[in-house]
């Protein structure tokens, strides 16, 4: 081939491989595959070793650099790359909005009808890009606004970036962000695992530290991705919306799910969308930016200190969140554990008011070496369960005393103990009036009586009404109608409540028994193998553990359950009370059934039934349910608004089913 022909050829690879990498990073589609796509790259590759003259520095083949730098050396950006005002709830939204209102013309809402530019706040690091006659010339980290870093080999790795304009010869600077999506993160940390390294705490680490390497070669293998949300430069756009356009036909992809709006409602509602959408968007995200769209009236409100005024971000509640431990009190469950609970003045954390987080036991305690006085990180486990993560030892006042455990139950004062190879400090007294509670508690739920709440419980134990949970099937309405609260219409309902619940499965029994460490799963696991809570009552260890699931120590929990003479009044009095124990007619055994060693874990909101008519549906065809993935789970279930569980079982290769697979699935068993 003559250089003439290669220069040809080089030139239509280029555009190709340009064009392509403009459809799969803006247009999010594809019209070659990954493999077609590589062949092109490496063709061009060859024909630039061939002809070395033919190389520059926008070339698809030029986004890995050569020899690591030493440091970065510094950029003076032209323009300050400036912070934003945060705001947490409507009303300093609404705030927010009144005082750019002041500062504006009294008639622009009558000029203007799309007043706010709305898009999500991507948790990443922000950089600038400048391009000379098309060509990407350098990146800059934010810095201090006024000097960042150079990035510009770095930043010429990643995919997303354009090295040169779609069809435009313009020098410009364009800002955004760069990220890592969710399941490229966590592939990333099982690449870090594999190779014996730290693991990254969230993808904005891992995306900022990857931009910072002074190998490129390291950046590129990090998989990094770029969206854009401002162009600085004046191409005739008017307002932000049309920004997008603009920057959509230069080769960027604008950051996603962006609307425009002049309603406060909206703004709210969208601010909403987007934090149910957060476990599944694909990638990290702390809040929603609002900008005032018209681009001549957000820079007529200026800047005030180091932030734009006609721009906020609205973000989410904190995830984390760090509080001060007012106190570290002991409760008793219905096991007789006694559970150590950090208390703190109320504390918002992920949408919600929390003054209380278990700390578990001692050995998290001395793990955690949390104490009294302490100022805590504490976060959402799940987006439901207050925990404390760690400890800010910097903060720890002088004199702090490490905690110890109790030496007597806190309740009734009874001794405690602590077995050999567990971490639980038991309160020994059976009768212990904290115990008989949580248990009446744990039973009734799983009895299924919705009007027997806490202090309702507390109040007939205080009344002498009822001792075990068994009692609460001899209660009459007389009973009820003389403690404050009930009256005979709401006496006569939940006697009448309590009467319907009689008959109950096997599995439910067992669960409301309260067995140590018997959950849910493991009660259904024993009235699938025995069918008979005599037969239960009668196994030995070697029996019990031979059942899948099923390990010695929860095995040893139920021979030590049965073999208490307290625990066998208790299932008397069960039976002498009126209990009654069914199954489902015509169920057959758990082998023969057609789900049996399938697991499904469930994610999401399903529309044809609930998530509890969704698991009884399995659990009677033999099948079993799981919180969590992992390689043993048969299917993950995908409602809408699924969580991260959907993205794990793709990492992880197991098959997702949507609701109507699932359904069909289960209408053929």
């Amino acid at each position: 081939m003559t250089r003439l022909e290669a220069q040809k050829r080089v030139k239509i690879l280029r555009e190709t491989i340009d064009q392509y990498r403009y459809e799969y990073h803006v247009l999010d589609r594809s019209s070659l595959s990954d493999s077609a796509l590589d062949s092109l790259k490496h063709e061009l590759y060859k024909l630039e070793q061939e002809f070395p003259d033919l190389i520059t520095s926008d070339s698809p083949t030029q986004r890995v650099g050569g020899t690591p730098l030493e440091k970065f050396s510094k950029v003076t950006h032209e323009h300050l790359m400036l912070s934003m005002e945060d705001v947490f709830t409507r009303d300093e939204f609404q705030d927010w909005v009144q005082k750019i209102k002041k500062l504006l013309p009294s008639d622009f809402e009558l000029r203007i009808s799309n007043f706010l530019f709305l898009m999500p706040k991507l948790d990443g690091l922000a950089v600038s890009l400048v391009y000379e006659n098309g060509v990407l010339k350098s990146a800059a980290t934010r810095g201090d606004g006024k000097i960042g870093e150079d990035v510009t080999m770095n930043v010429r790795t990643i995919e997303s970036v354009p090295l040169k304009l779609m069809g435009s010869l313009h020098s410009i600077e364009v800002r955004g962000e760069i990220y890592i999506a969710t399941e490229d993160f966590a592939q990333l940390n099982i690449d870090q695992e594999k190779r014996g390294e730290d693991t990254f705490a969230n993808p904005r680490n891992a995306a900022a530290g990857s931009v910072r390497q002074l190998d490129s070669k390291i950046t590129a293998s990090r998989h990094l991705s770029f969206v854009a949300w401002d162009l600085l430069t004046d191409l005739g756009q008017k307002n932000q919306s049309e920004e997008w356009e603009l920057l959509r036909q230069l080769g960027f992809k604008p950051s996603p799910e962006s609307i425009v709006t002049s309603s406060i409602d909206e703004v709210e509602r969208h601010w909403k969308r987007l934090q149910k959408q957060r476990d599944t968007i694909g990638f990290w995200v702390d809040g929603m930016v609002v900008r005032v769209n018209n681009n001549q009236l957000y820079q007529e409100l200026g800047v005030v200190g180091k932030t734009p005024r006609g721009l906020v971000a609205w973000k989410f509640p904190a995830e984390e969140v760090t509080t001060i431990v007012k106190d570290i009190q002991w409760f008793v469950g219905r096991s007789g554990a006694i559970t150590p609970v950090a208390v703190f003045a109320p504390t918002a954390v992920g949408g919600t008011t929390v003054q209380h987080a278990s700390l578990h036991n001692m050995d998290e305690i001395k793990r955690l070496d949390v104490r009294v006085g302490d100022t805590v990180v504490i976060y959402k486990a799940g987006d439901i369960i207050p925990k404390v993560k760690e400890v800010v030892r910097g903060l720890r006042p002088e004199g702090l005393r490490p905690v110890g455990g109790p030496t007597e139950c806190p309740i009734c004062g009874s001794r405690v103990t602590r077995q050999e190879g567990e971490v639980a400090i038991v309160c020994t007294n059976r009768k212990c009036s904290a115990q008989n509670q949580e248990a009446i508690l744990h039973a009734a739920r799983a009895f299924d009586i919705d009007g027997l709440g806490p202090a309702i419980i507390a109040t007939l134990m205080d009344e002498k009404l009822i001792q075990s949970a068994p009692d609460i099937f001899l209660l009459t309405p007389d009973d009820l109608k003389s403690l404050e609260g009930f009256g005979e219409l709401s006496a006569n309902k939940l006697v009448a409540q309590i009467q319907s619940k009689k008959s109950i499965t096997l599995a439910k029994f067992i669960l409301a028994l309260g067995i140590r460490n018997v959950g849910e799963e493991t009660a259904r696991d024993l009235a699938d193998h025995f069918g008979f809570l005599d037969k239960i009552a009668d196994a030995d260890v070697t029996t019990l553990t031979s059942i899948e699931n099923i390990g010695e120590i929860v095995a040893k929990s139920i021979v030590e359950f049965f073999q208490d003479p307290h625990h066998q009044d208790t299932v008397v009095s069960y039976k002498q009370n009126g209990i009654q124990i069914v199954n489902p007619p015509g169920l057959k055994p758990k082998a023969s059934r057609p789900l049996n060693t399938t697991s499904f874990v469930l994610t999401g909101t399903l529309e044809t039934l609930s998530r509890d008519e969704a698991k009884e549906r399995i659990r009677e065809l033999g099948g079993s349910v799981s919180d969590s993935v992992s390689k043993k789970t048969s299917y993950v279930v995908v409602g809408s608004d699924a969580g991260s569980k959907a993205d794990k079982a793709k990492q992880l290769g197991v098959p997702v089913l949507s609701e109507e697979q699932f359904l069909a699935m289960i209408a053929k068993k």
